[in-house]
């Protein structure tokens, strides 16, 4: 999480200067382009939830959580090779994606397990595997371990959760008030600049993604969402959750990972009584979108066993 700060807060402040102001897109332009279907809109926990569950219902579920400034599409290449054979559900955050703001205007961990616990009722499934990305996965082995009765399986791809200096449990997380300026400047060689950090290979960022990401930052407040959830993070020792969970879990990390360095699994490892690390080599902080394939091996093997 420091280094996603950090990187970010020095691309901005590089590149603010004489940049236009970018505007949102309506929503209309944005359903448009990303949402499949009216009835993935869905109200849950008095927000509003943009959900693809695709997959046969009899399948074993399997829910993926994005990490900070992403979306559900994400998993695109991972959910099409998985729903074959499982029930694979996908949402966007609050004030994610194409999911609006939450109303309540919290987006502490706390709101973020509920509202996945009131999603899974929604929808049905009492039981599943949950696979989380950074912040996703922080959230992924929160949700598991104060609801372990509803986690079978646990896939972690480079979680956040240990704390590193600046940051320090208990406290709120302090960024650079430069940030403010995303509200109003987002250049496009700005957030390519900051993507380039979750890839080993920046070549592998191709223009759909990458517009992708800067159209769904520019829903009608998804700037300020982004902002209140950083704002709002209070990072608790993981260890004593970490600790009590019986589930099986895999580490999965790419060994050129720019945002959370690799060496973090060790301490995954040492406090989980259940868990194995698979290494990538030459791939960053998101395996999902730059090796889909290669990435996906081992999830579908631990997923089937």
């Amino acid at each position: 999480m420091k280094r996603i700060l950090l990187c970010t807060a020095l691309a901005l402040a590089l590149g603010v200067a004489g940049c236009a102001w970018t505007p949102d897109l309506s929503r209309e332009t944005l359903d448009t382009r990303y949402l499949a279907a009216a009835t993935d809109m869905r109200e849950v926990a008095g927000t509003r939830l943009h959900v693809r569950d695709t997959g046969p219902r009899e399948g074993r579920a399997v829910i993926m959580i994005h990490g900070v400034a992403s979306s559900l599409h994400t998993w695109q290449p991972w959910a099409t090779a998985l729903e074959d054979d499982f029930r694979v559900i996908r949402f966007d955050l609050p004030g994610s994606g194409l999911s609006p703001p939450d109303p309540t205007g919290d987006y502490t961990d706390t709101r973020t397990v509920a509202i996945l616990d009131a999603l899974m009722d929604d929808l049905g499934v009492q039981r599943a595997a949950l696979i989380g990305n950074s912040l996703g996965g922080r959230i992924a082995w929160t949700f598991a371990a104060t609801h372990p009765a509803r986690v079978d399986w646990l896939v972690l791809v480079s979680p956040d959760g240990f704390a590193s200096p600046p940051f320090e449990y208990g406290k709120p997380t302090e960024i650079s008030p430069v940030f403010d300026l995303v509200e109003y400047v987002l250049p496009r060689f700005f957030l390519r600049s900051s993507l380039e950090g979750a890839y080993a290979d920046p070549a592998r960022i191709d223009e759909a993604t990458l517009t992708r990401y800067h159209d769904l930052l520019r829903a009608p407040g998804a700037r300020a969402a982004l902002l209140d959830r950083f704002r709002q993070t209070v990072l608790v020792d993981p260890v004593p959750l970490l600790t009590k969970m019986d589930m099986p879990v895999l580490l999965l990390w790419g060994e050129e990972d720019g945002f959370i360095p690799i060496s973090n699994a060790q301490d995954y490892l040492a406090a989980l009584p259940d868990a194995r690390l698979v290494r990538l080599p030459a791939i960053g902080h998101v395996p999902m979108e730059e090796a889909p394939a290669v990435s996906l091996v081992p999830v579908r093997a631990f997923l089937s066993e």
